[in-house]
This record gives C-alpha cells, structure tokens and sequence, in this order.
C-alpha cells in the first residue's frame, strides 16, 4: 500500500487513526446489541396477539386496527401478557370476558387474579401503562379493542422518525469509509434504510384503513434490518481485517 491516499475525497477505515477505529467499532457494538434488543421487544409486544405462536400479519393487524373479536385485554391476555398468569386463572379472566364482564363476577373471582399478577405495574401509579386497578378502570380495556388509537401512534411515530434517523446516519456514516463497489449498491444499502422507516411508520396508520399494509410494515422491517446487518458486518470486517487493492481509481472509489 502506498502513502498516497485511496481517494482524494475519502479515507478508508484503513487511513483513519487507531483511536477513530476504536470509537467506530465501539459504536457499533452498541448499536447491534440494542438492534437485537428491540428485535426482542418487537417480538414480545407483537407476537402470539392472534391466539397463535410466533409473530405474524394477523399480530399486527390486531395490533394497530384491532381484534372485533375480541376485548383489548383478551388480546393482551393472549399476546405480551401470556406468560403473566397461570393457565387457571387465564381461563377465569376469559371466562369473564366473554359473558359479558360483569360486575359481581369481578368483585367475587377477577379482582383478586388481577391483585396478585398485574397490579406490580399496573396499578396506575405509571401513566404510560394501563391502569387495571378497579372496576372502573377495566372499562377501556374491557372494550371491543379497536388498536392503537391515533395518540399512540403519533408518540410513537416521532420517537422513531427522529431516533431510528439518528441511529441510520450514525451507521451511513461509518459504512461511508468502507470499500463497496458498485457505488450505486453502497449508497442504496445508505439510503434504502430511510425509505424504509417512513414505509413502516406510515403503514401503521394505514393498516387501521386497509389491513394488507400490514404486509409493508413487514417487509420494510426486514429490509431495515438487512441494509442494518450489511453496513455492520462490512464496517466491522472492513475496519480491520480488508486491505483495500492497490490500484483503485478516484473514480471507482467513493
């Protein structure tokens, strides 16, 4: 390798100090160990909503239009909260649910199920979980479950519109200085990720209106996280085990 530089506009991984390697590789282990978390939230808040195991389209239609068929603490019951009460008492609040979710009845059966196994969180002392402390309170998850209303999905919108924007640059930035040709398939991976959350954010919305949407907010998931897995292995590789070739022109190097 010669000290002239690869690029009159660009340093490889390889021209850059030991320090910036260090800084960018430390970076990107945080960012794929919490990519592999939210993988995992997703996952857990998401999966299991239509009565069957695993994550599927049918979760996230019921996740943002809702289930006709059932009550939003049936779907809950049956997704995210399946593993926070035991098989009897799943089959008690059901049971409940489905006649009508009386009054009577919860005083004498339901109200102490959920004394023992959900009022640690939800017992409305947090505003952003549903409080289940009291009949009162039971109505709105009681109810016919309609999705995420459109407050919800803003909020959670413009966290991800800004933070998942943050965290893409971030790694555009990084997979910048590797070595990827053709420059048309380097800067897709940069570029599709971008395209790809406002597909997925959108999609929520729309999937209240026409449920097949659904299937875009699948889809753009799954390219998010390649063009993600891509810029991460080939950074990493890149920064330090890949030699660059010798001859490389300005032109074809960007």
């Amino acid at each position: 390798m010669s000290d002239r530089p690869i690029h009159r506009l660009y340093r490889h991984f390889q021209e850059l100090p030991f320090s910036m390697r260090v800084l960018f590789t430390a970076t990107l282990v945080v960012f794929g160990l919490g990519y592999l978390f939210a993988l995992t939230y997703v996952y857990t808040s998401h999966a299991g909503k239509d009565g069957k195991p695993g994550l599927s389209e049918e979760d996230l239609v019921i996740t943002y239009s809702g289930n006709s068929q059932a009550t939003k603490m049936e779907s809950a019951l049956r997704g995210p909260m399946s593993g926070m009460v035991g098989q009897k008492d799943m089959a008690k609040l059901l049971a409940w649910l489905h006649s009508g979710a009386k009054r009577d009845e919860y005083e004498k059966e339901i109200k102490p199920i959920l004394d023992n196994n959900c009022m640690d969180c939800h017992d409305g002392s947090n505003p952003h979980l549903v409080n289940l402390n009291g009949y009162e309170n039971l109505q709105d998850v009681v109810a016919t479950d309609t999705g995420a209303d459109i407050p919800t999905l803003v909020r959670q919108s413009h966290i991800h519109l800004f933070g998942i924007t943050f965290i893409f640059f971030i790694m555009g930035f990084i997979f910048s200085h590797a070595w990827l040709r053709p420059i048309w398939l380097k800067s897709l991976i940069m570029a599709m990720p971008f395209a790809c959350v406002m597909a997925d954010v959108s999609s929520w919305y729309f999937t209240k209106l026409y449920h097949p949407f659904a299937w875009v907010v699948i889809v753009a998931g799954a390219f998010m996280g390649l063009c993600f897995a891509t810029m991460w292995v080939v950074s990493m590789y890149q920064m330090w085990f890949y030699t660059v070739p010798d001859r490389v022109s300005d032109r074809t190097f960007s």
